[in-house]
């Protein structure tokens, strides 16, 4: 059983540093920012793990509002479940109320999929948290696509959204945060109803 006063932890994966800040690898960090700005919180270097925190509360004002910790992971991407498995372990979040938000290639971009557990199909940030904490994580999965031609997939997850993707892209990371916020609030299957697209 759940300990109802515990935190959720939510996980924007990406890679640290200027030179990444807007590449499709990123969209995980822009979600945190996102959330962070709702909250009214900043980050901050955590001295519990690589990672930069903010604590807060999503939801209304009162019982219904729920402790949140936002991070993002300052190891590179490969690395994420060493600082998610440190924050779990420090601010004692169960599993099931860690949500990691990742770019996903096999959804078409700015389409979203809510999900808990299941394989990493590739992305290395969600291996290496699976590696640490097993698979029974949830997921909130942005759409990037799949590269054009014969693009190789590292070099195409490393570059920045096209000019045609970032017309839609603040509405995009936008849906995501109220996603991951709807995850909390409303749980999984009636977020899914509303998100998965």
């Amino acid at each position: 059983m759940t300990d109802s006063t515990a935190p959720w932890l939510v996980a924007g994966l990406g890679n640290p540093g200027p030179e990444y800040a807007a590449n499709r690898h990123n969209i995980g960090f822009m979600v945190a920012d996102l959330l962070a700005e709702r909250i009214g919180g900043h980050f901050k270097r955590s001295g519990k793990a690589q990672a930069q925190v903010v604590e807060g509360r999503i939801g209304p004002p009162g019982p219904l509002s729920r402790r949140v910790v936002l991070a993002k992971p300052m190891t590179f991407m490969n690395l994420s479940g060493g600082p998610v498995t440190a924050l779990k372990d420090f601010y004692k979040v169960p599993t099931e109320r860690i949500i990691a938000v990742h770019d996903e290639l096999d959804i078409p971009y700015a389409a979203l999929r809510l999900k808990l557990g299941g394989g990493d199909n590739g992305h290395n940030g969600l291996k290496s948290i699976t590696k640490s904490l097993g698979a029974d994580y949830l997921r909130v999965r942005a759409g990037i696509g799949r590269p054009p031609g014969r693009m190789d997939v590292a070099a195409f997850v490393l570059k920045d959204f096209s000019a045609a993707e970032r017309k839609e892209l603040d509405w995009f990371v936008d849906r995501a945060a109220d996603a991951v916020e709807a995850l909390i609030a409303d749980g999984l299957e009636r977020a899914q109803s509303t998100y998965n697209s």
